[in-house]
């Protein structure tokens, strides 16, 4: 044995060091071997756990997708469908009432003198107003029933006045007269200044509810003096069993065929189907229906595709939930809805491979992330591999003692990391961080990898499920409703510009989307003008509908000639027979003799309306209150009377104004609306109504706004 520099060789020493390098070596051997080992193993499991979790994606994505669209699509197009038939259906109402007052003037027409009957006007142009049209060769002047006809004038003036959807009506007789309400008086002169004949008895209108022997609609016509598309609804009038003649009116579509356009914006498509399976609407481009010329236009049924034929047929006669359609190659989501009155249809759709689109982009983000995860571990096993070098280094001179736990160390987590791997299948996505893994080197960045992997893939199912329902609800739903409850209320100021003996103004600001506030005014007569003020209980969607059926009410008793009292409990009455939901609302209804100022009112359950008189300030004028309608059936209402002087003022409002509220929690309150409206009591019902909301905005800030704003004035002038 030989010592040199500290050590021994030959001896026990050297042969214990001998031992230790070739337990050493050996061990490094099984170590580097076990490593290839494992890291192949890895692989495959994270490779095969990445296609698994793809598969999971497309298949839970697809289906929520399916259900996204089945659900939004489906009740999308029934309320399209529901709100189309609903014009159809007032239009159809009219018509009828027109009928039954012409049919009552015929049967008493020796007990009245007749009315005069007036040619076109141009001063009358813009304005609604009663003319004389006839056919050449027929002399207006001698027609037997054109003075009967002519009483109906004001009724057929008032009622083109206050729909929001009749754009004309008109009775034609069968001596070849007319006599039409409508806002074209120029138009109906040629380049010369002259009267064209108007064949009467050949238009479609007549001739329709001639052979029908009812009230029918005609297909989509071309209007003589707009060139607007629309479609008439007419009636036929019967004395002593003899056709005499025919009552109608016009409904033009330019509205629908503008949002039927639109619906290309959002990806999708809405297109009507008249009940002989033609096209009437649809936006250009979308690859399967074409709007053709009437003579040239085909039954869509019979292009030789089954599926597109049944689809049609059921869509004309029942909702048919969300289908899916193959059009020349492609499928199509298609969901239709029946518009009952004209049995029509209105169809939704969309290419199916645009609803996959999301999935394919999560996908796509899904193998970018996995990339990038599987390039940070070959990072980190490269480094493993120049740290290794070094640990067998340390570990031949630290001993086997120290190599065994390197080898432990880095072994282990890898294993369990590796049986986790394994364990992921099914709807169990989930890979999170352990102590174990927590190494501070490669593995553990590996881990993380797989751990961000794993929530950011749950994240994204989440929040594209999330996105693309809330997208298809909002762009479907709140905007449709929103625009129609704008329609709903008089928007055109000022509104009555042949009037000079008042001022009227109002406005609605709603909390959400679609309110449940409304107000209405109307005329009744040349000297009455109804006003109505109201406000339903609750919010949203389910507050604008029953606004609208209340609404709707109100303005049709009205029209009918009853008292305040009497029009409430009418309206009371309506809506106690189907609410279901327990709805209600409460309503001030007045009627003013613009003549003298006599208001007559009844209130239901509504605040308080505020009154200047011609000198001095607003004041509150506390009224009769009676029961909110809708809250029990057979309830009765009292009515009162007072006096709006010349240059008085009649302010009126919902509880959104007093009541709202600002960031401390206080209201802003009768006093300050009193305050707000006396800064400037002379001012017009305009600048009135722009004050007082001016004054709400700086009481309230920044907080939000939880009630809708509605507010109307009138001032006698």
């Amino acid at each position: 044995m030989i010592k040199r520099f500290g050590l021994t060789f030959g001896g026990l020493q050297q042969k214990i060091m001998n031992l230790v390098l070739i337990f050493l070596l050996a061990l490094i051997g099984v170590f580097a071997g076990v490593s290839v080992y494992q890291t192949k193993h890895l692989n495959k499991v994270v490779t095969d756990a990445g296609n698994e979790q793809q598969e999971a994606i497309a298949q839970v994505s697809g289906n929520t997708m399916h259900q996204v669209i089945n659900s939004s699509m489906t009740k999308t197009n029934a309320l399209q469908a529901y709100i189309a038939d609903d014009m159809f259906s007032d239009i159809k109402t009219d018509v009828a009432t027109l009928q039954n007052l012409a049919t009552g003037l015929f049967a008493h027409k020796d007990s009245f003198e007749p009315a005069p009957a007036y040619l076109p006007d141009p001063a009358n142009d813009g304005k609604f107003a009663a003319q004389v049209l006839c056919e050449e060769g027929v002399d207006y002047t001698k027609s037997e029933y054109l003075g009967v006809a002519a009483h109906m004038s004001d009724t057929m003036t008032a009622m083109c006045e206050q729909s929001d959807y009749m754009n004309n009506c008109f009775i034609g007789l069968a001596d070849g007269t007319v006599i039409c309400v409508d806002t074209n008086s120029a138009s109906k002169f040629d380049e010369n200044g002259e009267l064209p004949a108007f064949h009467v008895t050949e238009r479609p209108w007549y001739t329709g509810a001639a052979q029908a022997g009812e009230l029918c609609f005609s297909g989509i016509e071309q209007d003589t003096y707009t060139d607007k598309i629309g479609i008439e609804c007419s009636a036929p009038i019967y004395l002593d069993g003899e056709l005499v003649g025919v009552v109608g009116a016009d409904l033009f579509l330019n509205s629908m065929s503008d949002y039927v356009n639109a619906s290309s914006e959002s990806g999708g498509y809405i297109c009507v189907i008249n009940n002989e399976g033609k096209v009437i609407f649809a936006p250009e481009g979308n690859g399967v229906f074409e709007v053709q010329l009437s003579g040239e236009a085909e039954d869509m049924r019979n292009t030789g595709n089954e599926a597109l034929a049944d689809f049609i047929n059921n869509a004309l006669e029942s909702s048919t939930g969300l289908v899916t359609v193959n059009v020349d190659g492609k499928d199509y989501y298609m969901a239709g809805s029946p518009i009952e009155t004209v049995g029509w249809a209105v169809i939704s759709f969309i290419e199916k491979n645009i609803t996959e689109q999301p999935t394919a982009m999560m996908i796509g983000e899904y193998e970018r992330i996995n990339n990038d995860a599987t390039q940070k571990f070959d990072q980190g096993l490269d480094h493993s591999k120049n740290t290794t070098l070094v640990m067998i280094a340390v570990i031949l001179v630290l001993g086997s003692v120290g190599a065994l736990a390197v080898a432990g160390r880095i072994v282990r987590p890898i294993e369990k990391m590796t049986k986790r791997m394994d364990a992921i299948s099914g709807t169990d996505q989930a890979f999170e961080m352990d102590d174990a893994y927590r190494t501070g080197d490669e593995v553990e960045m590996l881990a993380q990898s797989l751990a961000d992997l794993s929530t950011k893939t749950r994240h994204y199912i989440s929040q594209i499920t999330a996105i693309t329902a809330e997208k298809e609800r909002i762009g479907a739903e709140l905007e449709l409703a929103t625009r129609i409850q704008a329609d709903m209320l008089p928007n055109i100021f000022p509104a009555f510009p042949e009037r000079p003996e008042f001022d009227i103004y109002a406005t609605m600001t709603p909390a959400k989307e679609v309110g449940g506030d409304f107000y209405d005014f109307f005329l009744i007569d040349d000297d009455h003008l109804g006003m109505v003020m109201a406000d339903v209980s609750g919010k949203g969607v389910p507050a604008a509908l029953f606004m609208m059926m209340s609404k709707i009410l109100v303005n049709n008793f009205a029209m009918m000639g009853g008292s305040p009292a009497k029009v409430l409990e009418q309206v009371n009455t309506q809506i106690c027979k189907n609410n279901e939901e327990e709805m209600f609302v409460t309503v001030w209804f007045g009627v003013m003799e613009i003549s003298t100022g006599k208001i007559t009112a009844a209130n239901a359950g509504h605040e308080y309306p505020i009154i200047k008189k011609s000198s001095g300030g607003f004041e509150l004028f506390k009224d009769k209150h009676g029961f909110v309608i809708g809250g029990m059936d057979g309830m009765k209402y009292k009515e009162y009377e007072f006096t709006l002087e010349k240059g008085g003022t009649l302010f009126l409002y919902t509880d959104g104004v007093a009541e709202a509220t600002n960031a401390n929690n206080e209201l802003f309150g009768v006093d300050r609306m009193l305050e707000a409206l006396n800064t400037a009591p002379q001012a017009s019902p305009e600048e009135l109504l722009a004050n007082m909301k001016k004054s709400v905005d700086v009481f309230v800030g920044e907080a939000p706004q939880f009630d809708d704003l509605t507010m109307l004035s009138i001032k006698l002038l």
